[in-house]
């Protein structure tokens, strides 16, 4: 299971590969080994993630490998299904799922792979929410300039 890392403007990510899908992103480095250069299988995924920091577009071609419950693999669907440059609340998600915004942000919060599946497109009815579980820091500065690079004010 190969990890690959990628240097992009607010941080490195560490991606975490198996059979071809991505199971994982992460910020810190990982316990073993990371693969480099790219295996060629997986360079295809990876230079359209990488790109993406040039140019925000959809990443649904990349391959995933989601582990979650129902709800959760039903939240980050849901997500990938919001456009680069557009955000909904975690209510209008929870309207959408027929379920609770706190829910909703649950399932954000163990979304295994922040990028690809856009949990960064979500906010707070009356702020921005957060990210991955902070409300502050690296990470909340993360999601700022996600939304700022896809073009969404805050």
């Amino acid at each position: 299971m190969p990890v690959l890392s990628l240097d992009a403007p607010p941080a490195r990510f560490y991606f975490h590969w198996r059979s071809g899908r991505l199971r994982a992103v992460g910020w810190h480095p990982p316990e073993r080994g990371i693969a480099s250069p790219w295996p060629t299988e997986l360079s295809g995924p990876m230079n359209a993630i990488r790109d993406y920091f040039t140019r925000p577009t959809r990443l649904e071609r990349v391959p995933l490998a989601l582990e979650g419950s129902a709800f959760q693999l039903r939240v980050w669907e849901a997500l990938r299904a919001i456009p680069p440059g557009e955000t909904r609340t975690y209510g209008e998600l929870a309207v959408l799922l027929g379920s609770g915004a706190r829910a909703v942000g649950n399932a954000c919060r163990r979304n295994p792979c922040p990028i690809v599946v856009p949990c960064h497109r979500v906010l707070a009815r009356n702020g921005i929410g957060g990210y991955a579980g902070a409300r502050g820091g690296e990470l909340l500065a993360i999601k700022r300039w996600l939304l700022r690079h896809e073009g969404v004010g805050i």
